[in-house]
């Protein structure tokens, strides 16, 4: 368990990274646009490479060395930093010629990165551990990474507060650097078998194939990707901060941890009371739940309440990610993991960087507090919709399937 506890390490390191750099650049791009779509074409930037270099990041995460991949696209993450801080610098002075389409740019490259992370690292951590402890590992990994997210936001934002951008970005690679650190000490793990005689799209494909087949996978992942596509609400938090609550970035960034820190205190109870036999009964009340948080974070006018409700709709949030989590670890062969975990990754880059674009859209279209009301309600009908398409994911019970 020593690998396991080194590779939580590095996760939360590096989670504490991304998030940090996803709040600077979120502030940074509305202090030059004062445009609530710009924010969302930063998802938008995100999603469209990292969607489409997934089914190919998947096919490589069960091909290849799963450390050696991570490795390697760790160190584009990092060129992409590098470059970002780059841009701040007055001797360059790129920003005041061409506006933020650099930032967007470097955007897209961390957008193919954390394609090829994504599965590598779900596949990596499913063999550091027995299948027995499968739920356990889940609910430690996401309580992890929501603690890594809740102090890279909170970091972020204060850095860049008090000391400004480039100090803001040059702390983000303090962070990357702490989590290579750890990763070298992992040990290698075996690269699955390659059956013989498959065809690069048959490869490619074999990881959609198994979702599609799966009720209780396709359900799951359609429930949250619908549920989080229209009802997130964290790509307008830097408007709420600028515009409704009237706090800088240092509340910005507490804004953007609330959630995190909702979800680590629910993951505190999910290690000692797990959703295991009633888990679709769970997972369906747990995005109804984060659907109502959103509505009433949109006409919040008090910051404390605001912070209050994202902490709801994180805790809401992380009983579905723990239950989806798990069912995928329980119901995937080895030889499939990182294709499945590439398939889950465009339902998530699909509801978190395009619902950025959605929210940032529609607050363009609607105005920003209609939009997120809006987004909740459909929320609240896409569980509607689920339960009754989905009558497997209503009654599943995870400890029938260990």
């Amino acid at each position: 368990m020593r690998d396991f506890r080194l590779f939580l390490s590095f996760r939360f390191f590096a989670t504490i990274a991304f998030q940090m750099q996803s709040i600077i650049v979120g502030w940074q791009v509305y202090q030059i646009t004062k445009d609530p779509l710009s924010l969302g074409l930063i998802g938008l930037a995100e999603a469209v490479p990292n969607i489409a270099s997934a089914l190919f990041a998947g096919n490589a995460a069960d091909k290849y060395n799963r450390k050696k991949i991570i490795i390697w696209f760790m160190l584009l993450f990092v060129c992409g930093t590098i470059a970002l801080f780059l841009f701040t610098l007055p001797s360059f002075g790129i920003l005041n010629k061409v506006g933020v389409y650099p930032i967007y740019f470097v955007v897209a490259i961390s957008g193919v990165a954390r394609a090829f992370l994504y599965p590598a690292i779900i596949a990596m951590m499913a063999q550091l551990v027995p299948r027995h402890l499968y739920t356990n590992s889940s609910t430690w990994n996401s309580m992890v990474w929501h603690i890594g997210a809740i102090t890279g936001p909170a970091i972020g934002g204060i850095v860049y507060g008090f000391l400004g951008v480039r100090a803001a970005y040059s702390s983000v690679l303090l962070f990357l650097l702490l989590s290579f650190i750890l990763l070298i000490f992992v040990k290698n793990r075996p690269t699955p078998e390659v059956a013989k005689g498959e065809t690069l799209v048959q490869r490619l494909s074999g990881g959609l194939r198994f979702v599609f087949k799966n009720q209780i996978l396709l359900g799951a992942m359609s429930l949250d990707m619908f549920g989080v596509l229209f009802g997130g609400a964290v790509a307008m938090l830097p408007v709420f901060a600028a515009e409704v609550l009237k706090v800088g970035p240092e509340g910005l960034g507490f804004l953007r941890s609330a959630p995190m820190a909702g979800a680590v205190i629910m993951g505190a109870i999910l290690a000692y009371r797990p959703p295991m036999v009633k888990a679709g009964r769970y997972l369906f009340f747990s995005v109804a739940g984060f659907g109502l948080s959103i509505i009433l974070f949109a006409i919040s006018r008090n910051y404390y309440l605001s912070f209050g409700l994202l902490m709801m709709s994180g805790m809401f949030d992380n009983i579905s990610v723990v239950i989806r989590a798990t069912t995928m670890q329980l119901v995937t062969p080895d030889k499939m993991r990182g294709r499945v975990a590439s398939v889950n990754a465009i339902f998530i880059g699909s509801s978190n960087e395009i619902g950025s674009f959605e929210s940032g859209l529609a607050a363009k279209l609607m105005g920003l507090i209609p939009s997120v009301i809006f987004g909740g309600v459909i929320t609240l009908l896409v569980v509607a919709v689920t339960a009754k398409l989905s009558p497997k994911l209503r009654s599943l019970n995870l400890r029938a399937i260990r």
